[in-house]
């Protein structure tokens, strides 16, 4: 199996082929999945410091915090899977915005 990328901003790569589920970190639920990702050492911040605005779900359990919109990487992860060039470069980082 081969490991399709997606970048999710400031450097940070995906691999499309293992993500489950892209949620919004607002809910209950979702809060206690990052809780219980940060105890069991299973969590894992590509925010660089910004302000969480997805949580993406793993086959193998991770959860992964980026600060892209939950539409933006399910655009990106579609972009992919239709067989398009994968969106690797750095431009985006400049337009993503503190908090």
């Amino acid at each position: 199996m081969t490991m399709e990328p997606v970048h999710v901003g400031f450097g940070n790569i995906l691999a499309v082929n293992r993500v489950i589920a892209i949620v919004s970190p607002n809910s209950a639920p979702t809060k206690r999945a990052i809780q219980e990702g940060r105890n069991k050492g299973l969590l894992i911040d590509m925010t660089n410091g910004r302000r969480t605005k997805a949580v993406v779900v793993t086959d193998s359990g991770h959860i992964i915090l980026a600060a892209l919109a939950p539409e933006t990487i399910a655009g990106r992860l579609q972009l992919s899977r239709d067989g398009s060039p994968s969106r690797l470069e750095q431009s985006d980082d400049k337009s993503e915005s503190p908090g």
